[in-house]
C-alpha cells in the first residue's frame, strides 16, 4: 500500500477480488441498524454495515456537495474564452486594480484620495452588476442579497471615507468630528 491509500481501500485489497467486482448493496434503514422483521441476523447487518462503512470511508467529506451561489452560472457562453465568462469580476477587480496603483504611484496631487474613491466605487459597481446581471460568474460569492449588501455597504463606506480624510476633507460631516471628539477626549 503506498502513501494516501484509505483503511478502506486496505480491506477491500484484503477481503480479496471477490467483493471487488460486486455491486454495492443498496442502503437501507434496515440493513444500517440491524434492527426490523425481516429476520436478519447479527453477522448479516454486521457485514452490510462494514459494507457501506467502506463506501463511505473512501469519500470521507462533511457536506455532500456545495450549492453554487444564485446567479453563479457563467457570465457569457460556455464556449466563450474564460476572461469573456468572467467579465463582471474583471471589470471590478481592474477598477480596484486601477485604484491600487494610483494610490501606489501617486502620480498628482490628492492620488490617494482619488484611488480609494477609485476602489470604493468598483465595489459598488460590482453591487449593482451582481442586482442587474442574472449570472455574474465568480463574482457571486454568497446569496445574492448578501452579495448585494457586502459589495454596496463596503463601497459607500471606503467612498465616504476616502472623502472625509485628512488633510482638506472634501465631505465634511459635523456630527461625525463631534462623535470622534466625544471618544477620543
Amino acid at each position: 500500500m503506498g502513501a494516501g491509500t484509505s483503511p478502506a481501500d486496505r480491506a477491500a485489497s484484503e477481503s480479496g477480488p471477490a467483493t471487488e467486482g460486486a455491486a454495492p448493496e443498496p442502503e437501507t434503514a434496515d440493513a444500517a441498524t440491524g434492527a426490523g422483521g425481516t429476520g436478519t441476523d447479527a453477522s448479516d447487518a454486521s457485514a452490510a454495515g462494514e459494507a457501506t462503512g467502506a463506501r463511505r470511508a473512501r469519500r470521507f467529506s462533511l457536506t455532500r456537495d456545495t450549492a453554487r451561489p444564485e446567479g453563479g452560472g457563467r457570465a457569457a457562453a460556455g464556449d466563450a474564452p474564460a476572461p469573456a465568462r468572467q467579465w463582471p469580476l474583471l471589470a471590478v477587480l481592474c477598477m480596484a486594480g486601477a485604484g491600487l496603483l494610483i494610490v501606489a504611484a501617486d502620480p498628482f496631487d490628492e492620488a490617494f484620495r482619488i484611488g480609494t474613491i477609485l476602489i470604493g466605487v468598483a465595489l459598488v459597481v460590482g453591487a449593482i452588476l451582481r442586482l442587474v446581471v442574472r449570472s455574474v460568474g465568480m463574482l457571486a460569492v454568497r446569496s445574492r442579497f448578501t452579495d448585494l449588501v457586502t459589495y454596496g455597504l463596503l463601497g459607500v463606506l471606503i467612498v465616504m471615507l476616502s472623502l472625509m480624510a485628512q488633510p482638506k476633507p472634501w465631505l465634511d460631516i459635523p456630527f461625525l468630528e463631534d462623535a470622534v471628539h466625544f471618544t477620543v477626549r
